[in-house]
């Protein structure tokens, strides 16, 4: 029987993994074990290692978790669920097509890995108002502001998904775990808005890419507030945070943001937290993961997932071919600048007799070049390649936030001179001509800006236009713009589901 994972969650509160961080990177975690927590959080190090654990389920990808950019890309219109067949990776077929249910689809993986993710900042919340022996008081403001930040981020990923959701902002015990119920989305944007502006004066401005990379810093909390006003329509409030990340169109925020010059540059693992970067989320290679310790690895298995199946020739290596791109996104692409480091077109590397392949379900003959399995990055380490790939992915950039600051001034009355520099400026990058300031233009340019990084699902079901563009792909209005709860999340418990799928 499946466990429930609000339940899971609230146990684990009870234990807190015992985790070290390598100095060169904040969140290379290594478990060493169980400790209780009434014994824990005696000392500064405890304290680190706690709040080590709260960004840790950012990048779960494997087993019971997958909660990776694949998924979300085969929702689309980007992209196919793809792999070896019609039940391969099951929960990413039923939301391809449509057909999930309670029972059947990615509902217990988001849900998994946010409310992990919401305990854990709760924990270290309370632990750190409490008072931790020797932890100075500049380290607890920022772990406080770090904890609210993230777990705002969290519930952000909820609410989206789920809309119906419990709102919990403490530890929970054993007798109340089966008492909660849903707070109204209303209540759970009341929370995450809470969260970030209390956190925001309490984070860095900027952080060591060397030792911190990775942790929330004001920039990123100021991105996501104004990004949470977006999905609310709340058009001013997002083009006023927004706007105070972005700075001048062109040229360099207030937190040293600018777009890169090389588009292709941004999706390296060799640049990692660049200037475009706001907020990353880290996978390495020097773990060394291996079967034996899946799913608990730290590399980015989403890599491998992408790839082409059977793979033999230069350039990349095999992968499970999931997530061939729709015809319709590769012909959107062509002749724009930034196809060929958005598009890896694998038909025509054969037809050139440069390399084969294995043509899985849903093939193309196109799959996702940002996060493809390169070569040059396959892991030379003692464990499995195929399970530690270094490539981060960058949850929110630049360029993403002056198309949301566009967005925003536009829908909001606002100054529609700088809607047009900030959009205009993400074209100009790559080389492209000037366009008008409308809401068209702006979907257009997110759509191939941010083609296969996750946010086209999104995009499609808060503006309105998903029952049209993802109706042939089975998608009712009505319905399909929220997943359903999980169905062991209601057993025994006093949540209900969604009335959409009940």
């Amino acid at each position: 029987m499946k466990k429930s994972y609000i339940k899971y969650a609230a146990i684990m509160a009870l234990g807190l993994p015992a985790l070290s961080a390598c100095e060169k990177d904040f969140l290379e975690v290594d478990p060493r074990g169980t400790v209780l927590e009434s014994n824990y959080y005696s000392n500064p190090q405890e304290a680190f290692a706690g709040m080590v654990a709260a960004y840790d389920p950012l990048g779960w990808e494997a087993g019971g978790t997958f909660h990776n950019i694949a998924g979300i890309n085969a929702a689309s219109d980007d992209a196919y669920a793809g792999g070896g067949g019609s039940s391969d990776m099951n929960t990413w077929q039923v939301w391809n097509n449509y057909t999930l249910d309670p029972a059947i689809g990615p509902q217990s993986e988001y849900w998994n890995r946010n409310f992990t993710g919401v305990s854990r900042a709760n924990t270290i919340l309370e632990k750190v108002q409490a008072g931790i022996p020797g932890l100075d008081n500049a380290t607890q403001a920022r772990y406080m502001a770090e904890a609210k930040f993230l777990r705002a981020y969290y519930y952000f990923d909820l609410v989206r998904l789920f809309r119906n959701v419990p709102l919990i902002t403490s530890s929970l015990s054993t007798e109340a775990i089966y008492s909660v119920t849903q707070a109204s989305p209303e209540e759970v944007y009341a929370q995450i808005e809470k969260d970030l502006t209390e956190a925001i004066p309490g984070l860095p401005q900027t952080v060591s890419a060397a030792s911190e990379g990775g942790r929330a810093t004001q920039g990123a909390a100021k991105a996501l507030l104004g990004k949470v006003h977006l999905f609310q329509k709340e058009w001013s409030a997002a083009a006023a945070q927004l706007a105070d990340v972005n700075g001048t169109p062109g040229g360099s925020s207030q937190y040293g943001y600018k777009l890169l010059d090389n588009f292709g540059a941004i999706f390296s693992p060799a640049n990692k937290f660049n200037s475009e970067s706001i907020f990353e989320i880290v996978h390495t290679s020097v773990a060394n993961g291996h079967w034996g310790s899946f799913p608990n690895v730290e590399g980015n298995v989403a890599v491998t997932m992408m790839g082409p199946r059977g793979y033999s020739g230069a350039t990349y290596v095999a992968g499970w071919g999931f997530n061939p791109l729709t015809l319709d996104l590769v012909n959107a692409l062509k002749g724009d600048p930034r196809y060929k480091y958005t598009v890896a077109n694998l038909d025509s590397l054969e037809n050139a007799g440069a390399a084969t392949y294995e043509k899985g379900y849903q093939n193309t003959g196109y799959f996702v070049e940002k996060f493809a399995p390169k070569a040059d990055w396959k892991s030379t380490g003692g464990g499995e390649p195929l399970l530690n790939w270094p490539n981060d992915y960058i949850e929110i950039r630049l360029a993403d936030t002056y198309l949301m600051e566009a967005e925003a001034l536009i829908q909001g009355g606002g100054d529609l001179n700088r809607a047009a520099a900030l959009l205009n400026a993400v074209r100009a990058r790559v080389g492209l001509a000037p366009v008008a300031a409308t809401l068209e233009n702006v979907y257009t340019e997110r759509r191939l800006e941010l083609a296969t990084e996750g946010h086209r699902w999104y995009d499609l079901v808060r503006t309105g236009r998903a029952a049209t563009v993802l109706a042939p792909f089975g998608f009712k209005a009505g319905k399909h713009e929220v997943l359903p709860i999980p169905q062991s999340e209601l057993n025994n418990t006093k949540l209900e589901q969604n009335p959409e799928y009940r």
